[in-house]
């Protein structure tokens, strides 16, 4: 399980070759106590499916976890940051390690078990005749768990104004529960996509759309989190308000 540098503020532990063709990537701060839990469940699923944790130099000793579960199970793979750079910088670094290395299908998910691995078999199913699949709380079937009415009202008018404003028919903009075609990652400029936070699950399914993207939705229950502490904080919610005004001057 060798460690190899990637840059000089990232590492990696691959274990060995591609085993499959798929893979979920997990983006981890401060993680420790739901890490395991959610790699055990991905495992379970038996779904020919890799694991990428990409942690960003979490204090609580995650990125030690992750190199446990690595060499515990060939499926998982960890690849360290060595600052806390953000959610999409994580996931930018975690696409581009994915299609390095020839996965034909990435799995976007939380940590914090709010992502329940039991909809990846259907997600998976409709990727089949789709080119992004979004887990949707939003849509007939959908829902949230445990959510007090203040949090459920910013939520979904996050995801209204983010739809007027881009003019995009998806209900759910704001989620981070998403299974992505290789083909379609590529055709997205990724030192373009300049949004961190909040913003980043927007930008992304904006891009998607932009090029084409055949976008489906389909219906999960995200529950609070049991575990650990939210990463939302007030500057991400500003953030978000700064990139989708300039994102409306892309639109057309």
């Amino acid at each position: 399980m060798p460690e190899r540098a990637l840059t000089p503020q990232a590492t990696a532990r691959y274990n060995g070759h591609v085993q499959c063709s798929r893979l979920a990537v997990v983006p981890t701060y401060n993680e420790r106590e739901n890490l395991p839990l959610v790699v055990e469940r991905l495992l379970a699923l038996n779904a020919d499916l890799d694991i990428l944790v990409v942690d960003d130099n979490s204090p609580d000793g995650t990125g030690d976890a992750a190199d446990a579960l690595a060499r515990a199970h060939p499926e998982v793979h960890v690849l360290h940051r060595a600052n806390r750079e953000g959610l999409g910088r994580a996931y930018v670094a975690a696409f581009s390690w994915a299609l390095q290395r020839g996965y034909r299908v990435i799995v976007q998910m939380d940590a914090d078990l709010s992502h329940n691995p039991k909809y990846i078999p259907g997600m998976l199913a409709q990727l089949e005749e789709s080119d992004l699949v979004l887990g949707s709380r939003y849509v007939p079937g959908g829902g949230v768990e445990d959510w007090g009415l203040i949090r459920r009202g910013v939520s979904r008018c996050g995801s209204w104004v983010a739809r007027a404003m881009l003019r995009l028919p998806y209900r759910d903009l704001t989620g981070g529960f998403k299974a992505w075609r290789r083909e379609t990652l590529e055709r997205i400029d990724m030192s373009g996509v300049r949004s961190n936070g909040y913003c980043f699950q927007i930008e992304m399914t904006f891009r998607a759309h932009q090029h084409g993207a055949r976008i489906t939705e389909v219906p999960i229950v995200f529950p609070n989190r049991r575990l650990g502490t939210s990463k939302m904080r007030g500057r991400i919610v500003w953030e978000a308000i700064i990139r989708l005004w300039q994102l409306r001057s892309e639109r057309d």
